[in-house]
């Protein structure tokens, strides 16, 4: 589930917070030939462009990413999915950023010729009336490679400096967020603590992409969601200093396979928890996997031993003598604890569901079939008969009949966090709190 992309956006939300920042330093270019090479501070109070004269088409400012290099002119798709033909001046001021700078003090002046495609840039200019058009006075870059560097530095941050779970409290008084990691003997509680300087964001109800999640203030952080934050960690483990926080809203669902509509990219099944239909969007950024017969009959020959164990200690309750029966009996708690983070090895020496699923091969629409029965995650969704899978994995009929009522919550839930863009991936599920 290592879903690390070509930077083909580059860092969108990032980058383009950081650009616009630097857009009033852009304001104060003048446009004559003969202007001096340095450039002022993002904090240099913003002012009319000079040589702009009454009648013109006042200034305005596009963030996006370079599609096509034609001489002067750029094709630039913009953020929002259009593109715009812009055509650079040749007194216009070009300059490059690294990504994460808060000014233009480091900023380095470049050619148009030191432009290439999929750098980001943010442009300054005139637009036409169209807004198809503009001609460009100004331009701050952000290289494509150095985008690149920064989300894998980013990614490997993530792992290193990142813990998630469970919501289980948050304290807006205090801004403090309560989340409980792990399972079994290595289930804890741990204080989560922000300050004015934490970035908060927050997943979109209907994508499934990092990119798109948004800044979004602490009391959208509720219990039941899942939270994955980077910082410190105190000695003891029991706290952590944000420095990051990504929130969001997701869902665990197991089901049957009702119908495939290939051309519409959706999955129709029944719910097992609810006896609902549900309609399963499948978008290029879902992962689809599907554990081989082999791999599928050895975790469920650990997991009949874990459920053996468990009554033989305590009484409790053992697997469904069905595929159909052990999910439906398995699958509540996987509901009620939506893409748990954390789910890390538990008793009996259990491997992590989480990575052996990263591990696996990618699959198509095309091995599925009506009748499979299948978990996903997924997004919360605005639609209450549909959601868009962010993993879908099939091969789990004997693992759902095997798995102890009551444990499936616990040992089989899948993780959202394998986006791009700067949020954890790989294992970044659990093994990391």
């Amino acid at each position: 589930m290592h879903l690390m992309r070509s930077m083909s956006r580059g860092l969108p939300e990032v980058a383009r917070t950081v650009l616009m920042a630097l857009a009033a330093a852009v304001l104060s270019i003048p446009c004559s030939a003969n202007v001096d090479p340095g450039w002022p501070a993002a904090s240099a109070p913003m002012q009319q462009s000079a040589g702009q004269t009454q009648g013109q088409a006042p200034l305005t400012q596009k963030v996006g990413v370079v599609k096509l290099i034609i001489g002067n002119t750029l094709s630039v798709t913009v953020d929002g999915g259009s593109d715009v033909s812009v055509t650079v001046a040749s007194n216009a001021k070009i300059v490059q950023v690294a990504p994460g700078e808060k000014d233009l003090k480091s900023a380095t002046a470049i050619a148009l010729t030191d432009l290439q495609v999929g750098d980001r840039i943010l442009v300054r200019g005139r637009a036409a009336d169209d807004a198809k058009t503009m001609v460009a006075v100004g331009i701050i870059a952000m290289k494509r490679t150095d985008l690149e560097a920064k989300k894998t530095q980013d990614r490997d941050d993530w792992q290193k400096r990142g813990i998630g779970g469970l919501v289980s409290a948050v304290d807006p008084a205090t801004g403090t967020i309560t989340i409980s990691t792990g399972t079994g003997a290595s289930a804890k509680t741990i204080a989560i603590h922000t300050t004015k300087a934490t970035v908060l964001r927050r997943y979109a109800p209907d994508s499934v992409q990092f990119d798109d999640a948004k800044p979004a203030p602490l009391d959208q952080v509720k219990p039941g969601d899942q939270v994955r934050a980077r910082g410190t960690k105190s000695a003891d483990g029991s706290e952590f200093a944000a420095d990051e926080i990504v929130s969001g809203t997701f869902r665990n669902l197991a089901g049957i396979i009702t119908a495939i509509d290939a051309s519409a990219q959706t999955i129709s099944l029944t719910d097992l928890i609810t006896k609902k239909q549900m309609v399963v969007k499948i978008t290029a950024q879902s992962q689809l996997r599907k554990i081989p017969a082999q791999m599928e009959q050895m975790i469920a020959f650990r997991l009949k031993g874990a459920g053996a164990g468990a009554a033989a200690a305590g009484g409790g309750a053992t697997g469904a003598s069905s595929a159909q029966g052990g999910a439906a009996a398995a699958a509540p708690n996987a509901a009620q604890r939506p893409g748990a983070a954390g789910n890390g090895a538990s008793g009996g020496g259990r491997g992590d569901f989480q990575q052996i699923v990263n591990r696996l091969p990618a699959s198509t629409l095309a091995d599925f079939q009506k009748g499979d029965a299948v978990m996903l995650v997924s997004t919360q969704g605005t639609d209450a008969g549909g959601v868009t899978a962010i993993t879908l994995l099939g091969g789990v009929e004997a693992i759902l009949a095997a798995a102890p009522a009551g444990n499936t919550g616990q040992a089989m839930t899948l993780s959202p966090w394998s986006l791009g863009g700067g949020a954890p991936a790989g294992d970044a599920g659990g093994g990391n709190q």
